[in-house]
């Protein structure tokens, strides 16, 4: 793929002087290795350009190419490298061993990125460029998101105000605005709201008074509004506020809060739509609590779907960028991984297979460990696109190895414990145990499993060679040693290579973890199980929620669990593969536009706070060069 040569230096770069050192290629460059032209893209800059959608029609007819997915081991708080793995795994396909592939990957949100974790562009050797551009504004589409959710919450909160100061047929009046000829009309998206009342009527004089009132009033409880307003910046005090305090506004007084940008509904539904009109009904049909009398109110009932879908058109465009090595990335959707599927977008994977053809591949990221990330990316993410992945990868480290064999608690931030940087090959062993679910849990999809093993400095060939054992032992296809951190692309050869026979031998039937037909308790039971859990316990609230939802009809939406990320369990110090615990549902909630039920399994914090040194402490402007410094 007209690869660029990678100068590897020693010692050891900062990975913001890394993706500084590579002057990249004009992403028209880029563009022409896929064979687009400048009709299917428009440039944003010279690094970056937005993949026009009409692309997957074109090349309808054109087989897919291989279908990857990159997850890990349940991590240690550090990360154990999976972005960096995706990354070099493609620049060692294309850059190296010359085949056709697409890196897809989330955009990041600038909260961890000012914060305690740094940006998502992968890391060392093996980065998507220009670095500060992926994990800064990008594009625009996290802006544009921000402001679709709080146009949404201002709608609401100022629907309830309107309804509470007006009668039936004053609000009914300036609703049904009257046209030029100086009738009242009803617009296009008040006949969805008819249709859902049940209202064969087309003129606003026809309407009887209690159909008036019906149509009028939304009659909102604000106890069950679920909409939050978002800004992506970590901001703990946002986190519970107070709004409709201003004098014109008495009486109107309640408790809401903000959510970081990324937890954003609307984030979800552009991570799982499959084209503009399937956008435009998922918006629509987003929950924002509840009528008094127990009804789902939704975003067109407000009557904003479609400008909802105004504020998105361009976001639905996967943003198009380059790894250090010259090798194509489509960015784009950067859903949380917890309350959301924590994957990169269908459109943007539809639109890489068709690019890269049937000989090509594509290859994509589940966010966090494979009982989150990955289970919902096989459940939810392949349900609504229908593609289905050949091979499976699973990122491990010696170091979370250790941790989940016993070893010391891992904490950003501090030092290593001498036992993560000494030889201790009875602790890896026992670490297997996690990595060995991970593998039964993954090819129960009907997938061939890879472990790509990371390597650092420290870990000892003896090691490594356990782990290897372990895997195959547990059902891996194959396992790997990678050094893409420090060589890029040439350190994931052998993986490249790997990957390449799993997905060409690839020959089981793909299946999913449960039908989505089974009750809501049913899905999550089956879920908890593939955790090791013995059994579920439902609190009060939650068996209220389960049953509303399963009496206002989402009980056929698929389960996106929120749970830690550092357990199977819902105990995030129960390391390893623990079993026969009892797995605790706090509370349901739903995603409705989105598309999926999310139990949740503990506290979920949806607005990061800032550590006592962010690290917004070391990035700053070259003023005389302009670029950025610090960026990690």
């Amino acid at each position: 793929m007209n690869a660029m040569r990678l100068q590897v230096l020693s010692p050891f770069p900062t990975d913001i002087d890394i993706a500084n050192s590579v002057q990249p290629q004009h992403i028209s460059v880029i563009a022409k290795k896929l064979n687009l032209n400048t009709n299917h893209y428009d440039l944003h800059g010279k690094y970056k350009a937005k993949v026009l959608l009409p692309v997957i029609e074109e090349l309808k007819e054109r087989k897919d190419g291989f279908y990857v997915v990159v997850g890990g081991i349940t991590p240690t708080p550090l990360g154990e490298g999976k972005s960096t793995t995706t990354v070099g795994l493609c620049q060692a396909l294309g850059a190296v061993l010359d085949k056709k592939v697409v890196t897809t990957l989330r955009q990041p949100s600038q909260g961890p990125t000012f914060g305690i974790k740094g940006g998502a562009a992968g890391g060392g050797y093996s980065q998507v460029i220009p670095m500060d551009e992926f994990n800064l504004h990008l594009t625009g589409d996290i802006h544009a998101i921000t402001a679709a959710n709080n146009l949404l919450a201002a709608a609401i909160d100022t629907r309830m105000f309107h309804e509470s100061t007006q009668s039936d047929k004053a609000l009914f009046s300036r609703l049904c605005a009257p046209d030029k000829e100086g009738n009242q009309i009803f617009n296009d998206i008040m006949y969805r709201r008819l249709k859902k009342l049940g209202i064969a009527k087309t003129k606003p004089e026809d309407l009887t008074p209690e159909e008036v009132k019906r149509f009028a009033r939304l009659d909102i409880d604000p106890g069950t509004i679920t909409w939050r307003r978002v800004m992506d910046v970590n901001d703990r005090f946002l986190r519970k506020i107070t709004v409709g305090q201003g004098p014109d506004e008495k009486g109107m007084v309640r408790e809401t809060g903000f959510d970081i940008s990324v937890a954003s509904e609307i984030m979800a539904v552009l991570a799982l739509t499959n084209s503009l009109s399937d956008m435009r009904e998922r918006l629509g049909k987003m929950v924002i609590g509840n009528s008094r009398a127990g009804d789902p109110v939704t975003a067109d009932d407000l009557g904003l779907g479609g400008a909802l879908t105004v504020l998105m058109k361009d976001a639905i465009n996967p943003t198009l960028m380059q790894t250090l090595e010259g090798t194509p990335v489509l960015i784009h959707a950067g859903p949380f991984a917890n309350i959301a599927h924590g994957s990169s977008s269908i459109v943007a994977d539809k639109i890489a297979l068709k690019l890269v053809g049937p000989d090509g591949f594509v290859v994509t990221e589940a966010g966090f460990g494979c009982d989150i990330g990955l289970e919902k990316f096989m459940n939810i993410k392949c349900r609504y696109s229908g593609l289905r992945p050949q091979c499976a990868i699973i990122v491990a480290t010696i170091r979370a190895l250790k941790m989940h064999g016993g070893g010391p608690p891992v904490a950003a931030g501090k030092p290593l414990d001498p036992a993560y940087i000494t030889e201790n090959v009875a602790l890896v062993e026992a670490g297997c145990a996690n990595l060995a679910r991970h593998i039964k849990n993954t090819k129960a999809y009907g997938v061939n499993v890879v472990v790509a093993v990371n390597r650092f400095s420290t870990d000892t060939d003896a090691e490594i060679a356990a782990v290897r054992t372990a895997a195959l032992a547990a059902g891996a296809y194959d396992a790997v040693l990678c050094t893409h951190h420090a060589h890029g692309g040439k350190g994931a050869i052998d993986l490249g290579i790997v990957v390449r026979k799993a997905c060409e031998s690839a020959t089981e039937p793909f299946k999913f973890l449960y039908p989505l037909d089974a009750s809501i308790k049913d899905k999550i039971e089956a879920i908890a199980t593939s955790y090791g859990a013995s059994g579920v316990e439902y609190s009060e609230q939650a068996e209220k929620q389960i049953k509303m939802y399963s009496k206002q009809g989402f009980s056929g939406l698929p389960i996106c669990m929120a749970k830690t990320q550092y357990s199977f369990s819902d105990n995030a110090a129960a390391k390893g593969a623990p079993s026969g615990f009892v797995l605790p549902i706090r509370d349901v909630r739903a995603s409705i536009g989105a598309g999926f039920i999310y139990p949740l399994v503990g506290t979920m914090s949806t607005m990061p706070g800032l550590p006592t040194r962010p690290c917004f402490y070391d990035i700053d402007l070259d003023t005389t060069t302009g670029k950025v410094k610090g960026l990690s």
